[in-house]
C-alpha cells in the first residue's frame, strides 16, 4: 500500500471568463487538433498552449448526434407501454431534465484537461477505475454502438429496398459495415474534426426534422388514447419506467468531459453545463415526442415502415437518410470515447486503434441484434437495464465534484503510477468503490424493466425507482466517506 504525504496547494484559478490571451485561443479548432489530421491526444493531459474553443461550441456537439432515430422509436415505445400522448409527453420531458447532470459532469474537462475515463481515478483509485471504466465506458459505449447501428441499418435496409435490393442477410451485413466504417472515419480524426463537423451538421438535420415533424404533427392523433388505458398505480407504474427508458439516454453519457477537455481551463462549469444540456435537452424532446405522435397514426412495430406512412414520398428518403447521418454522428462521438475507455483500462493502443478494434466488435454485436433479437425489446432491455450502472456512476461524480469544487490537478491524475497521489490504497479508492456498488444493488433492487423486476419494485406493484434511487444513494454515501477519510483528503 502506498500513501502520499500532503503538500502545500496552489490555489485553483477562479473560473471567470477571461478576455482570450491569444488571437486563436476561441478558434474551434488548433494546429494540433485540426478537423484533417488524425488526433494525437488520447487520454494524456491537454496543455494550456492547446486550450482553445468556448461553452457554446459544445451546443452542435451534442444536438447534431441527438437527432437521431432511436430517440423516435423510444418515443413509439412509450406509447406501446400504454401511454396517452401528454403522458408520454410528460415523461420524455422529466427524462430529458437529467440532461442537466450530463452537463455538469462535462464540466469536468476544462478543469481537469484530460477525458472522463481519467477524471474518474479521483473517484475510484487507479485500479478500481479500470473496473469502472470497463464497465461503464467500455462495454456499455459498445452496446450503444450496436443498439444505434442496428436502427441506422434497419432504415438503410429500407431505403435500399425502395431501388428493388431485397431484404436478407447480406443486405443487412453489408449496410452494418458501410455505416460503422463512415462511423469510424470520424471517430478515428477525432475532436478537431467532431467539433468542425458537427456546427454545420446540427443546422442541416435540425432542418430536415423539423421538415418531418411538421408531417408527423399533421397525422398525429392527439386524443389518441391505449385499447386498455393505464389507470393508478398501473400508469404510475409505466411512466415510472418511461422515465428510466428516457433518462437512461443523457446519463450514459458519463464521458461528456471527453468533449470539453480542451477548453481553456478557466471556463465556467455554468456555461458548460448550460450549453451541454440545451444541446441534449432540446432535440431530444422533441425527437422521442415525434415518435409518441406517430405512434398516435400509426403502427411503429416497425418504425421506418411507420413514418413512411406520414410523410410524403418525396420527402421520405431526405429523412430516412438524415436519420442514418445522425446516427453516425451519434455513434462518432460513442465511439472515440470507448476508444479512450480501452486506453484508461490499460491497452496500450494509439486511440485511432482502440477506436477500430470497438468498432469491430460493435459491428458484431449489430449483426447479432438484428438477426437474433426483437429490435425493440433489446432496444428497451438494455436501456432500462443499463441506467442500473450509469445512474449510481453519475451520482458518485456529482459528489466528487462537488467535494473537490471542480478542482482536478490534470498531470496527477495522468500518473497511474503506485506512488501517484490518486493510487490510494491498492489502487482502490473505498468511499467511491463502495458508494457506486450499494449505487447499483440499491437501484437494481428499485428496477422494473421487461428481463427484471427488482423487489423493491415488486413490492411497489412495478413502480421503478432506479434513476433517483440510483443517483441518490451514491452521491450521499460517497460524500459522508469522502469527508471522513484521511486518505480522501490527502487526494485534495
Amino acid at each position: 500500500m502506498s500513501q502520499t504525504t500532503p503538500t502545500q496547494k496552489t490555489p485553483a484559478p477562479k473560473t471567470t471568463e477571461q478576455p482570450p490571451s491569444t488571437p486563436d485561443e476561441f478558434a474551434l479548432t488548433t494546429a494540433t487538433d485540426s478537423p484533417t489530421r488524425v488526433e494525437t491526444h488520447g487520454i494524456d493531459f491537454i496543455p494550456a498552449s492547446e486550450r482553445h474553443g468556448r461553452a457554446r461550441d459544445l451546443f452542435a456537439v451534442w444536438a447534431a448526434p441527438n437527432v437521431n432515430f432511436l430517440a423516435v422509436v423510444v418515443g413509439a415505445t412509450l406509447m406501446v407501454m400504454g401511454l396517452n400522448l401528454w403522458e408520454a409527453l410528460a415523461v420524455i420531458v422529466i427524462g430529458n431534465v437529467f440532461s442537466i447532470i450530463t452537463g455538469i459532469v462535462a464540466g469536468s474537462g476544462p478543469a481537469a484537461g484530460t477525458p472522463s475515463e481519467v477524471i474518474t481515478r479521483a473517484m475510484y483509485g487507479i485500479t478500481g477505475n479500470r473496473f469502472n471504466v470497463a464497465i461503464a465506458g467500455w462495454l456499455i459505449s459498445v452496446c450503444y454502438l450496436a443498439i444505434n447501428w442496428a436502427a441506422a441499418t434497419t432504415v438503410a435496409v429500407g431505403l435500399l429496398g425502395r431501388i428493388g435490393v431485397p431484404s436478407n442477410g447480406w443486405t443487412i451485413a453489408v449496410s452494418a459495415v458501410v455505416i460503422a466504417a463512415a462511423t469510424m472515419v470520424i471517430s478515428v480524426y477525432g475532436h478537431g474534426l467532431i467539433m468542425r463537423l458537427y456546427q454545420p451538421l446540427a443546422v442541416a438535420l435540425a432542418i430536415i426534422f423539423a421538415g418531418m415533424g411538421v408531417f408527423v404533427v399533421g397525422g398525429a392523433h392527439w386524443t389518441f388514447t391505449s385499447a386498455h388505458p393505464l389507470s393508478g398505480v398501473e400508469l404510475v407504474a409505466m411512466m415510472a419506467a418511461g422515465i428510466a427508458l428516457v433518462a437512461s439516454a443523457p446519463l450514459s453519457y458519463t464521458n461528456s468531459a471527453d468533449f470539453s477537455r480542451y477548453l481553456p481551463s478557466r471556463t465556467r462549469v455554468r456555461d458548460v453545463a448550460l450549453w451541454t444540456t440545451l444541446g441534449l435537452v432540446i432535440p431530444g424532446i422533441l425527437a422521442t415526442f415525434v415518435g409518441s405522435l406517430a405512434a398516435s397514426a400509426v403502427d411503429m412495430t416497425s418504425p421506418e415502415a411507420g413514418l413512411e406512412k406520414l410523410l410524403p414520398a418525396w420527402f421520405a428518403p431526405i429523412f430516412l437518410i438524415s436519420v442514418i447521418v445522425g446516427t453516425i454522428a451519434n455513434n462518432a462521438m460513442t465511439a472515440y470515447s470507448s476508444g479512450l475507455a480501452l486506453q484508461a483500462v490499460g491497452v496500450k493502443l494509439p486511440r485511432s486503434r482502440t477506436v477500430l478494434l470497438d468498432g469491430s466488435v460493435g459491428v458484431a454485436m449489430t449483426l447479432f441484434a438484428l438477426l437474433v433479437w426483437n429490435f425493440l425489446d433489446s432496444v428497451s432491455s438494455a436501456l432500462q437495464l443499463g441506467v442500473t450502472i450509469l445512474a449510481p456512476i453519475m451520482g458518485v461524480y456529482l459528489a466528487d465534484m462537488l467535494w473537490r469544487r471542480n478542482r482536478y490537478d490534470g498531470p496527477a491524475l495522468a500518473d497511474d503510477s503506485r506512488t501517484g497521489r490518486f493510487w490510494f490504497a491498492g489502487g482502490f479508492h473505498l468511499a467511491g468503490v463502495a458508494a457506486v456498488l450499494v449505487g447499483i444493488v440499491a437501484s437494481l433492487m428499485c428496477s422494473a424493466t421487461l428481463v427484471f423486476v427488482g423487489p423493491i419494485a415488486a413490492a411497489m406493484s412495478g413502480i421503478d425507482l432506479s434513476v433517483p434511487v440510483g443517483l441518490v444513494v451514491p452521491f450521499v454515501i460517497y460524500l459522508v466517506m469522502v469527508r471522513s477519510s484521511r486518505q480522501s483528503k490527502e487526494s485534495l
